[in-house]
């Protein structure tokens, strides 16, 4: 009777638990360069290890090095993403920048996006400074370099490149 007991109880407790679904698959565009593409392929995995089922890349368009703009201005024949968009067949859209903001490709996208699909939702992984902001020829070889910068130096030249970035616009 104990053990009878013992499970209604943790059915009563674990059931809701149990019972709950995992989220529908998202729809996804990526649109990236070389330092954001590789997320591509790995949201099916993710989605797969968390039990998500409908997980669809409906496209992953890829420039070297690219503004988001340039995915935008692309020719016809090689676009990927505006097609995508234009027929509603997207939930999520990731962007990747590179370095210099604004990028009136964002804004492009989102507007033909958001006609279709209102619900549509957008990221935009900016990259990093260059150098991880370092300044001059201060190239950093090595993660360990990277790792043992002091935080003060990382901030002040992450200010004077963004100070410098402002007076170009």
């Amino acid at each position: 009777m104990k053990f009878l007991r013992l499970v209604s109880i943790l059915a009563i407790l674990c059931g809701p638990l149990l019972a709950a679904a995992a989220p529908k698959g998202e729809r996804v565009l990526v649109t990236a360069h070389s330092f954001h593409i590789f997320v591509a392929p790995r949201l099916a995995t993710l989605a797969k290890a968390a039990g998500i089922e409908g997980h669809e890349l409906v496209a992953a368009q890829m420039i070297g090095g690219s503004k988001v703009i340039q995915h935008w201005n692309l020719a016809d024949e090689k676009q990927k993403a505006k097609p995508a968009l234009a027929e509603g067949r997207v939930d999520v859209m990731t962007m990747s920048p590179h370095v210099y903001l604004p990028d009136e490709g964002i804004d492009s996208f989102v507007e033909l996006g958001a006609k279709q699909n209102p619900k549509l939702r957008f990221l935009v992984q900016h990259s990093w400074t260059p150098w991880d902001g370092w300044e001059g020829n201060d190239n950093v070889a090595k993660n360990e370099d990277r790792d043992t910068r002091p935080l003060d130096q990382v901030r002040a030249a992450n200010k004077r490149f963004r100070e410098n970035l402002e007076a170009q616009v």
